[in-house]
């Protein structure tokens, strides 16, 4: 993951087109117009070994003859070209190029190669290219230049790319970025996320996406972005027949779309379904603040049209506020008699600017309402745009240190007479809607970002103690299995590792033959009224199909009958498998317990992938699932648990008392981290599991191996927890001292732990006198992404935190700024040394190259140990009080 040399991309002083031509219809001409009636202030090129001159400029004959090296070139030659031209653009010094060729095959690995040396990044190849409006750079051959604003898009789609520009051009939409991405064969989504996350000319991303190639890079760069600035996709292929023939329902159930819906939930980004709703989600979230709620009030002058909006929004499961009596009492007072005196709250049809801003201000105090729609249908009586300017002077009224009191839409109804409302409202940064439906969209959307933010900061709880994973037992039998040649476990043998995982299982016994399952019933019925006989054959995967299992069997001799009646059945429907035996298991009679399916596959784009939802024979039928990407925690278990249909019948109704969803968490976090820990695995299905208010158990379970050296499982879509980088130590007067990775439920132990930091030490650490650490702020500290950034606690033998050492990465991962900080009472006893040396232990072990910080002049401390640990000290330009520390690990390490 890199954003190197992608500023020569985005931010270019000067450029170079390749390939430029007079020949009509040609790539090279439309670019070279383009690029000339752009408006681009720096330098402009022009490269073509045929001609003198292109469009009055003078062409140069070769990349080596230009007067510079341009910061970006973009090339439109024949594909056998572009390997010798990105050769010389970097021997010249060029740092990034648009490649706009197609067709380019065997050639692109030539032309990565030739690119590696330099550093050079390649946007491409076969692109519409790339378009900068704020910089009037348009180095595309897209038929209209776009508008400069402030959106950045992203498109896959060449040919969809033109038409957006169009669109957009219509209705006077600006972007500050417009990239092609093309075959993404260098820079791709993931790195142009991270680019884009600390840019400010861009309040916005827009992802039009076909497929991601590198999902681990994409997850983190858009988890990034997504925490700084709304990124809104639409992805294309929705409905693709991505559901692939497998051995477990969760295969079959698990499609590639459904993938797609939880890395964007996971990362938080917004999925729309249309393009114009991609906009439209745009101009709402990039104008409007986080919503906090989701219950919505409803002002109109117009009955049928906040019932219209009403109906809506309850189509979309939101929320109708219920007004405080306050509110309604207020209200009585400023309108007529005959207002709704609910919500929607209609004002009646002649409501001019007075009952307007009157009723907009009691609905903005109603502390039961999260947002106000305010909607105009048009009459002859009163004027639409006093009216808006009624709604906006309530609305400024209602501001607290000019931040509005709570989110307002408009939806002004119309054509004609309307516009200079909305374009006030628009000249306000007041969201506004043409009609009711689009208006409950955006508001939807409003909430949906709002709930996908809050996930991002939110802190887990804790997960409640309980035996440790036997993970050596479960290696050991996997390795055995695999030995054997057996790549797919019978539910005894999965059900078995499952129990090494702490997830209760139903007890069995295998029988060789109907008369050894008389013998094992016996055993069975003298502790259970009834017992069940199942089918032990690998070679069927979905027993009650065939008629192979039976159940409530009250004696050791109707067991038997039933396991020679499924013989012959399963002989006849199923000649060729191979049938092991029977499983005798006591009858689990819990009444009230709900059928579940706890499951994992692989999927190709995003590696591992869990799958939760309503279990028993009818799991395809009733479809009724969640997906999630490992690793998961509680409250990232119990989402996926509130995803899902039966999630409700799991909450209790009528007669039954709720299930212990604190128990289905759990097991779900417990198959999260069987997954992770045995990538042998490849599906599994526990179906169903069993789950009531005295907890979960496995009934049945089914799992698929493969051998990891032979056929590596795709990788983990988001980095782990990493557990082998956990180590215990010794400390003269503080005991036993554990040295680990931050987790995310560390957040309450970070808390107590900075207000036992004195202010000086504060000021020291973080160059302020004082530090005030919000919520989500500390979800941030502890909430981090593995894959680039590190940050181990040490914690006394009672689990209190003493000391903290983090390391931030660059995106390209070879440079991190690192951070230490020591209670201020335990100072002097080497914890800062021995988190430090871990700390860079790690990094050298991670291939980080540089390991930098800045430091007080003043903290002679600090620099004194970084000088011992083989840091080198720089004064900071500018800034006398400051000193750099860097610890070059690439020259140790050679």
């Amino acid at each position: 993951m890199t954003i190197r040399n992608l500023d020569q991309m985005l931010e270019p002083s000067s450029v170079a087109l390749i390939g430029a031509s007079e020949e009509p219809g040609t790539v090279g001409l439309t670019t070279a117009r383009n690029l000339l009636d752009g408006g681009f202030a720096g330098p402009i090129y022009f490269v073509n070994p045929k001609r003198d001159t292109v469009l009055g400029k003078p062409c140069f004959r070769s990349v080596d003859g230009l007067p510079e090296a341009p910061s970006l070139a973009i090339i439109a030659t024949p594909p056998a070209t572009i390997p010798g031209v990105i050769t010389e653009l970097g021997r010249k010094g060029t740092r990034a190029a648009v490649v706009i060729t197609a067709g380019l095959n065997d050639h692109t690995a030539e032309m990565l190669e030739a690119a590696k040396p330099y550093l050079l990044r390649i946007l491409g190849p076969n692109c519409l290219g790339l378009m900068l409006p704020p910089l009037g750079l348009n180095g595309s051959f897209a038929q209209r230049n776009a508008i400069a604003g402030d959106l950045a898009f992203l498109s896959q789609s060449g040919a969809l790319l033109t038409a957006i520009i169009d669109w957009a051009a219509a209705r006077n939409i600006g972007f500050s970025h417009i990239v092609s991405l093309g075959d993404m064969a260098d820079t791709d989504f993931g790195d142009l996320l991270d680019y884009l996350s600390t840019d400010t000319k861009s309040r916005a991303i827009l992802l039009y996406m076909e497929a991601v190639t590198n999902a681990p890079k994409f997850v983190s760069a858009a988890r990034r972005a997504a925490r700084v600035k709304p990124v809104i996709v639409v992805k294309s292929g929705r409905h693709a027949a991505g559901a692939r023939a497998a051995l477990s329902h969760t295969g079959r159930l698990a499609g590639s779309d459904g993938a797609y819906d939880a890395a964007f939930r996971r990362t938080g980004l917004l999925r729309v379904k249309t393009l114009p709703e991609l906009f439209a989600a745009a101009e709402t979230l990039s104008r409007a603040p986080r919503l906090s709620g989701d219950r919505l009030a409803i002002l109109t002058n117009g009955g049928g049209a906040g019932v219209l909006a009403a109906d809506e929004l309850q189509d979309v499961k939101g929320s109708l506020a219920a007004l405080s009596e306050a509110t309604i009492s207020y209200l009585d007072s400023v309108l007529p008699a005959n207002w709704s005196r609910s919500n929607p709250v209609d004002i009646i049809g002649d409501a001019g600017p007075e009952r307007y801003s009157a009723a907009v201000s009691a609905l903005l105090e109603d502390p039961n309402a999260d947002a106000v729609l305010v909607m105009q249908c048009p009459t002859a009586i009163t004027s639409p745009t006093d009216n808006a300017r009624a709604v906006v002077r309530a609305i400024k009224e209602a501001t607290v240190d000019g931040t509005p009191r709570k989110l307002v839409l408009t939806n002004w109804l119309g054509e004609e007479a309307v516009h200079e409302a909305r374009a006030l409202f628009a000249e306000e940064h007041i969201p506004t809607f043409e009609t009711p439906s689009d208006a409950i969209t955006g508001f939807t959307q409003l909430v949906r970002h709002g709930r996908a933010a809050r996930e991002l900061t939110r802190t887990p709880p804790a997960m409640r103690t309980g035996a440790p994973h036997d993970w050596l037992s479960t290696s050991r039998e996997i390795a055995e299995a695999l030995r054997s040649g057996t790549k797919v476990l019978n539910a005894v043998a999965a059900k078995s590792l499952l129990a090494y995982y702490g997830i209760p299982i139903a007890e069995t016994h295998v029988a060789s033959s109907p008369e050894h399952v008389e013998m094992c019933a016996t055993k069975v019925l003298a502790e259970s009224r009834a017992c069940v006989v199942k089918i032990l054959s690998a070679d069927i995967s979905h027993k009650s199909d065939v008629g192979g299992v039976r159940l409530g069997l009250e004696s050791a001799k109707a067991a038997r009958l039933a396991a020679c009646e499924m013989l012959n059945r399963v002989r006849q429907s199923f000649p060729k498998a191979v049938i092991e035996g029977f499983m005798v298991e006591p009858m689990i009679r819990r009444p009230n317990a709900q059928e579940v399916i706890i499951g994992m596959s692989v999927d190709a784009t995003f590696g591992p992938m869990l799958l939760f939802g309503a279990g028993g024979v009818a799991v395809e039928v009733l479809g009724d699932r969640a997906l999630a990407l490992p690793p998961l925690d509680l409250l990232l278990a119990r989402q996926m648990i509130e995803e899902t249909r039966i999630a409700r019948l799991l909450a209790g109704f009528r007669d039954r008392r709720p299930a212990d969803l604190d128990a289905l968490a759990a097991a779900l976090v417990n198959v999260s981290e069987m997954i992770i820990r045995h990538p042998e695995i490849r599906e599994l299905d526990i179906n169903p599991l069993l789950v009531d208010e005295d907890g979960v158990i496995a009934i049945d379970a089914r799992m698929k191996l493969e051998d990891e050296t032979l056929h590596p499982r795709a990788p983990l879509a988001i980095r782990p927890y990493p557990e082998r980088w956990r180590v215990e130590m010794k400390v003269e007067d503080l005991g036993r001292i554990e040295i680990r990775p931050i987790r995310p439920e560390d957040a309450a132990l970070y808390r107590d732990f900075i207000g036992k930091i004195s202010q000086e030490d504060i000021r020291l650490r973080f160059f302020t006198p004082r530090v005030h650490v919000p919520e989500h702020v500390l979800a941030r500290y502890t909430q981090i992404d593995y894959a680039r950034e590190m940050a181990f606690v040490a914690l006394s033998d009672d689990g209190a935190l003493l000391g903290v050492v983090r390391l931030i990465l660059d995106p390209d991962l070879v440079r991190g700024e690192y951070g230490v900080i020591v209670r201020s009472d335990l100072k002097g006893h080497g914890l800062g040394w021995m988190l430090m040396q871990h700390l860079i232990r790690y990094a050298r072990a991670e291939k980080v190259e540089q390991v930098t910080g800045l430091v007080l002049a003043e903290n002679i401390t600090m620099l004194r140990m970084v000088r011992e640990l083989g840091f080198a000290i720089r004064a900071v330009e500018g800034d006398p009080t400051v000193r750099e520390v860097v610890l070059a690990l690439k020259a140790q390490s050679d």
